[in-house]
């Protein structure tokens, strides 16, 4: 078992190790986002948009909820690694068998052409994770992120590369697929040249039932998480243009090189080491505290203060073209800003095994959400209103995902929002002003660089006037980072 100082040192490191992935891959991702929305039109991301939802739910599928159940278990075997992946390779096969069979109807409710060869070749991916997907398992159990560091950043930029090549020689959206396709194959590739595990000729009918048990409801959870996360794409394809799914695709892609990925981040180091102490209540308890107050410090400004710099970044990255996507990626940003914090709620209802109230609150959240979703197509409020709605529903699932999860381990719901209520309130404070420098000089660039470094400034003096302890905290775990 471990004490407190090696579960603080296992967790640095992982972060460490985590972060440095994220800020590596996510970088790349945006010089190559960059180029590649200065090298094509609004249409070509459309395009990929449209079966953006296939790919989700085709790999939430795939993984079934026992990975987690994996990563959750104090020793899995040989065996039981090699019945999940047989597993997960088998539903991979039948998802890519039917993608193919129903290309043409997908590409007729969305009235282009172009999609069933898209959906033919790009959904080959689905096999390729399938097949990668117990390596990953086996990295996260050991906390070891340097290795997935080091696979990712390869995987980025040979795939960045072979999509610019592309899109330079005119291919349009087959460059989009390239990257997608290039990235998974090269990260699988990786994994097994670096992890060396191959699965055994066993499938135990016992393993498979017991994991099953645990994974199924977080599988039906994810699926309906999966398939709201990517309903927008839908919608929006049905009911605008394929430019209007083009803006709106790029400004979530662009919210999602911060937030999503620091959630992954958070999510992969804090379940398998939380799962260590799931039987430590106090442990526990002060533990899911540290990260939930330290994760609002580190995603509310980043969030905020994106949002409130889009007016000059997006025009000064991308193009003059992408301005429609701003006021789309402001309202996502603020949304996104909490999908750390609902991570975080929701693992701690996997540590405690809890997948039956997963499942429960799924369920609930996503019936707030239709309803939302209702009233903003019925009173016609267009794009805009469409993200309101969920930027609405997400500030009532962070309730309801605290109340339930606080309950588990003693941390009521009171008590998390008045620990994350002084980091809000800074954070909204110096995103307010930081907006309104937005046109002070008139040139995107030096506008952007002011807001910048003003928005630190006014971050780390209003962290020491209302005394957040997480400053010094911060500082304190990038000093071990660094060492």
């Amino acid at each position: 078992m471990m004490n407190n100082n090696s579960l603080k040192r296992k967790t640095v490191k992982g972060l460490a190790w985590s972060i440095t992935e994220l800020v590596s891959k996510q970088g790349i991702q945006l010089i190559i986002q960059v180029i590649l929305a200065r090298l094509l039109v609004p249409e070509h991301f459309g395009l990929i948009g449209m079966i953006t939802i296939f790919i989700a739910i085709s790999n939430t599928l795939v993984n079934s909820g026992m990975d987690q159940a994996l990563i959750r278990e104090s020793s899995p075997t040989k065996a039981d690694l090699s019945t999940v992946f047989y597993f997960n390779l088998f539903v991979s096969l039948l998802i890519y068998i039917i993608l193919f069979l129903i290309a043409p109807y997908v590409s007729l409710f969305f009235n282009e052409p172009q999609l069933v060869n898209i959906i033919r070749v790009l959904m080959l991916i689905v096999i390729i994770n399938a097949l990668g997907t117990i390596q990953k398992v086996i990295l996260i159990r050991n906390v070891d992120f340097k290795t997935q560091t080091k696979i990712t950043m390869i995987a980025g930029v040979l795939s960045g590369f072979l999509a610019i090549l592309f899109a330079v020689n005119g291919l349009g959206v087959w460059s989009l697929v390239i990257q997608i396709m290039t990235m998974q194959l090269t990260q699988t590739i990786l994994f097994y040249l670096n992890n060396r595990w191959l699965p055994s000729l066993t499938f135990n009918i016992d393993t498979f039932k017991a994991y099953f048990s645990f994974g199924y409801k977080l599988l039906i959870s994810s699926l309906i998480d999966t398939t709201y996360k990517n309903i927008y794409f839908v919608i929006i394809g049905v009911l605008y243009s394929t430019n209007y799914l083009g803006y709106y695709t790029n400004a979530s892609k662009l919210r999602d090189i911060s937030s999503q990925s620091i959630t992954q981040a958070i999510q992969k180091v804090t379940y398998p080491v939380l799962s260590s102490i799931k039987e430590e209540n106090t442990r526990l308890s002060n533990g899911y505290k540290q990260v939930i107050k330290m994760s609002g410090y580190v995603i509310f400004p980043i969030m905020m203060g994106l949002a409130a710099t889009a007016p000059n970044f997006i025009p000064l990255l991308l193009g003059e073209q992408w301005v429609p996507s701003v006021k789309y990626f402001q309202l996502l940003c603020f949304a996104g800003m909490l999908y750390p914090i609902h991570s975080i709620n929701l693992n701690i209802l996997k540590v405690k095994g809890r997948s039956d109230l997963f499942l429960k609150l799924e369920i609930i959240k996503k019936v707030i959400l239709t309803m939302l979703i209702i009233c903003a197509v019925s009173l016609n409020t267009g794009i805009i209103g469409l993200i309101s709605a969920a930027l609405l529903n997400s500030y009532i699932a962070l309730f309801i995902n605290m109340y339930y999860s606080g309950k588990e381990v003693s941390y009521k719901f009171l008590d998390q929002i008045k620990d994350l209520a002084p980091i809000f309130t800074i954070s909204l404070l110096m995103s307010f002003l930081v907006y309104l420098l937005k046109n002070w000089i008139g040139i995107y660039f030096v506008d952007l660089i002011l807001q910048i470094v003003f928005g630190i400034f006014l971050y780390v003096v209003l962290s020491l006037i209302f005394r957040v302890t997480e400053f010094k905290e911060l500082a304190i775990i990038l000093k071990n980072f660094i060492k």
